[in-house]
């Protein structure tokens, strides 16, 4: 285990990206994410098609794919992005419909007398949607959404194969280095994955623990 200690700067330098990845990814999914789930349940019918469509086409498309379409594709239609910045798209863009996909099953989980109550009090799509639905409907999805972040984690290792040198890129170059010690170095990186998806799971289950009580 020698190795682990003697390159410990070498995996905090990766577990520092890989975090990043995971910040920045992730903020962008919930916010796309946010928007497609909405569409999703627009009472305009194109809406909900250019949504339905977005989500079938993403979440069933691979994301090395994804990744592969930013990295490579774009840039030959002049439209390029640095690797660090490129991978956080590629992995909000590949998360989005499963957090899209989260949430609308918690908006259609609040009884629908709520918005009923909601427009018969004279309230609009959007103003029941955002005072009424969405408050309960996230309550509700707070424990599959952190399950959807914890596996956004360890898709960050995608990265690694775009050159952003996160926790895999990382294990590959120890490993290279240290050929007599490759299961240590792995061992290393997979204690650093569990120093962020352990919280999150602990996370979830507390909150699950929270919303079953208030029910």
């Amino acid at each position: 285990m020698q190795v682990i200690f003697d390159n410990l700067g070498a995996y905090w330098n990766g577990f520092i990206v890989t975090v990043q990845l995971l910040l920045g990814g992730g903020l962008g999914a919930a916010i796309l994410g946010l928007l497609v789930a909405v569409l999703r349940i627009s009472p305009v019918a194109s809406l909900r098609a250019i949504a339905t469509g977005y989500t079938e086409l993403v979440r069933n498309t691979p994301l090395t794919l994804v990744f592969f379409f930013i990295a490579i594709v774009l840039p030959t239609l002049q439209i390029s992005f640095d690797y660090l910045p490129g991978a956080m798209i590629a992995l909000s863009v590949y998360t989005s419909p499963f957090v899209a996909e989260a949430l609308r099953s918690g908006i259609n989980g609040v009884p629908i007398g709520q918005a009923e109550a909601a427009r018969s009090l004279g309230l609009t799509f959007s103003q029941t949607l955002t005072i009424v639905i969405l408050p309960q409907a996230v309550r509700m999805v707070v424990p599959p959404l952190i399950n959807v972040f914890i596996a956004l984690t360890k898709n960050t290792s995608v990265a690694g194969g775009f050159y952003v040198a996160e926790l895999f890129a990382t294990s590959k170059v120890l490993a290279n280095a240290n050929g007599d010690a490759v299961i240590p170095v792995l061992v290393g990186v997979a204690f650093f994955y569990l120093v962020i998806t352990v919280p999150l799971g602990q996370i979830a289950a507390f909150i699950e623990r929270k919303v079953a009580v208030l029910r």
